[in-house]
Formats: structure tokens, C-alpha cells, sequence
């Protein structure tokens, strides 16, 4: 712990060479300290070059306890865990998980080199019924979890998560069962799918597959949201990520909304990232 602890001081020090290391957690101004952070981050060139910007939002509310989210540059999101009395507060506290997370996410240890995913595999392994075998074989979990952390050897955790959460939302809403059912290979989904970000037209899409699971099964839309929303505070509460569940609380109302707004909203486009574009790709 004590290691960890100097090596976030020297990163502080690197990052933000004006800033005391001892002071940097009880500084009020953690706000435009994370801000500062970033822009010297893309000063760099080191991540994210051609995001800059730290995006907040504030939950509406009549009154306290407020709730206020932070995404990073490469769409990483946290949010406040404490019980904040004023949106100013409950800013502050998503900005200091955010920084520390920010910190954190500079350690070699959170970059991913031969040594990591090995370990992660050795992990993954000991959490399933897998074997080590399965490393080497794409077609299984094991492998395919091994192939994407080789082809992002060298990022950070921040920069990998971004492609986790696409699959993560891929597998919540039924895209990878499908695409299986097409005989795409695990290897072949997760070069195609590494090409996009998650973005605006990618949520349209997957809120246009939860429109068709709606007309087939009625009311399934609302209850994945409740169930989303509660996900999402409690790892809120628990000073987890929260892109994936804040993503799939996105993606429902989006749903939600164009079914109350166009009842008769048509089918995805054939220009969609869909299982027809893969199968061609494939």
C-alpha cells in the first residue's frame, strides 16, 4: 500500500508538477484539478488524443441527496458515492473518484503488458470451469478474453474499457447470442466490433433491438430499466465504473422515448452496425 501510495505521489508529481501529492485529495478545487489533469494528459498525446473534455451531469432533483456524474476523455464514467447535500458537493465528491481513478489508472500496474494478461487469464480461468488450454483456443470465453487483451497490449485500463463495455452491452442484449447463431468466430466479431466506438449511432441501434424485444415481449423494456437504474446506484454507491450500466440505462429511455414519440418506429436500417453487416465482414 505504502508502494502504491508513492507511486501516485511521483505521478502527481509528473502530471501536476505545481500541485502538493499530500494535498491533492482535500483540495476543494478537485474539479479543475481532474480538468487540469486531462488537458496535460492530451498535451501529452498520451491518451485519448482527440477527447479533451471532462463532461459532468447533474441528476435533477428537488432536493438533497444530489447525484452528479463525470465522464473522462475515452467515455470512463463515476459518480458521487457519498450523500451529498448540494450539487456543488456531490460534484466535487465524482471529480475526487475520478481523479484517483485518473491516478490510479497511471500505475504500470494498470497497463496491459504479457505479465497482466497472464495473470488476468490465470484469473479468469480460476472463475470459471475453463482451463488454460482454452487460452489458445478463440472459440472459447477464455480465449476470446485473451485475444482482446493481446490486441490492446500496452494500453491502460481506462483505454480497454471502452471495448469491454461494447461487449458487455453486446452480450445484455442478445447481439453476440445471435451472432453465434450466424457462426461468426468470437475472433472475427471482436475485430469488427474494435473498430467503432461507443457512440450515437451505436445506441440508436441497440435502443432500436430493445424497441423489437418490446413488441414481442410488453413491458420487458421497463423492467430492464428498473433494473438498470438500480444497478446503476448501487455501483454508484460502491464508487465502481458505471459506463455499462449508465449506458444501458441510456439506451432503454432512448427506446422508451422513440416508442411514446413514433409507436410505429421501423425496423433498424440496413446501413446498421448489424449481424447483416457482420455476416458480410465474415
Amino acid at each position: 500500500m505504502d508502494r502504491t501510495l508513492e507511486s501516485l505521489r511521483h505521478i502527481i508529481t509528473q502530471v501536476l508538477p505545481h500541485r502538493d501529492p499530500a494535498l491533492v485529495f482535500k483540495d476543494l478545487n478537485v474539479v479543475s484539478m481532474l480538468q487540469e489533469f486531462w488537458e496535460s494528459k492530451q498535451q501529452q498525446r498520451a491518451a485519448f488524443p482527440s477527447e479533451g473534455v471532462v463532461v459532468y451531469e447533474s441528476l435533477p432533483s428537488p432536493g438533497p441527496p444530489f447525484v452528479s456524474y463525470v465522464t473522462l476523455p475515452g467515455g470512463s464514467c463515476f459518480g458521487n458515492f457519498q450523500c451529498c447535500l448540494s450539487r456543488a458537493e456531490a460534484r466535487r465528491d465524482a471529480a475526487k473518484v475520478a481523479l484517483i481513478n485518473s491516478l490510479f489508472n497511471e500505475l504500470p500496474s494498470r497497463r496491459i503488458t504479457k505479465e497482466f494478461i497472464m495473470e488476468s487469464v490465470q484469473e479468469a480461468v480460476a472463475s470459471t470451469s475453463g482451463t488454460l488450454n482454452d487460452a489458445d483456443d478463440p472459440s472459447t470465453s477464455i480465449g476470446a478474453y485473451h485475444y482482446m487483451l493481446e490486441s490492446n497490449m500496452g494500453k491502460t485500463m481506462l483505454e480497454f474499457q471502452e471495448l469491454m463495455t461494447i461487449f458487455q452491452l453486446l452480450h445484455w442484449n442478445g447481439s453476440l447470442k445471435a451472432l453465434r447463431e450466424t457462426k461468426c468466430s468470437r475472433q472475427e466479431v471482436i475485430s469488427y466490433y474494435s473498430q467503432y466506438s461507443l457512440d450515437e449511432k451505436m445506441r440508436s441501434h441497440m435502443a432500436l433491438d430493445w424497441i423489437m424485444k418490446e413488441r414481442e415481449s410488453p413491458g420487458i423494456l421497463s423492467q430492464e430499466l428498473r433494473m438498470a437504474l438500480r444497478e446503476l446506484e448501487e455501483a454508484r454507491k460502491a464508487g465502481q465504473e458505471l459506463r455499462f450500466y449508465k449506458e444501458k440505462k441510456e439506451i432503454l429511455s432512448l427506446a422508451l422515448t422513440q416508442i411514446y414519440n413514433d409507436p410505429d418506429t421501423s425496423s433498424p436500417s440496413d446501413d446498421q452496425l448489424s449481424l447483416t453487416a457482420l455476416c458480410g465482414y465474415h
